[in-house]
């Protein structure tokens, strides 16, 4: 086994899984549900930068899937989404939002992309 192999997703499929569950978080954001909304003006953020959310879940998306092949690049995304779900946990607690969205959905997904990077680790 080569050194490359070594940073492509082992197993491949929980990448797969939080690269799925991403893409509905960007479908369903595409015209933001009403607990989505809530979310986002419940943490104060900008309605005006809603649009950057999107594009940064659909960069993750495209690095979860560029990475069954290209070394590294799974990993990366993996560590990227850890990052956006600890900035949108520290969102909440500044606002002091604590409602379904933080413990299901924020924590929920930070959770789960923890997982994914240990698993891929």
């Amino acid at each position: 086994m080569n050194t490359a192999d070594l940073l492509l997703p082992t197993p491949w499929w929980p990448t797969i899984l939080l690269a799925v569950v991403l893409l509905a978080d960007i479908i369903m954001s595409i015209r933001p549900m009403k607990f989505i909304q809530d979310c986002l003006d419940g943490v104060g953020f900008p309605r005006d930068w809603w649009w950057a959310l999107l594009v940064i879940k659909s960069l993750a998306v495209v690095g979860f899937v560029a990475g069954l092949w290209i070394p590294g690049v799974a990993i990366s995304a993996t560590i990227g989404v850890i990052t956006y779900f600890c900035c949108a946990a520290y969102a909440h607690i500044r606002a002091k939002f604590f409602g379904q969205a933080f413990w299901l959905n924020c924590l929920g997904m930070l959770a789960l992309s923890v997982i994914v990077f240990i698993v891929l680790l």
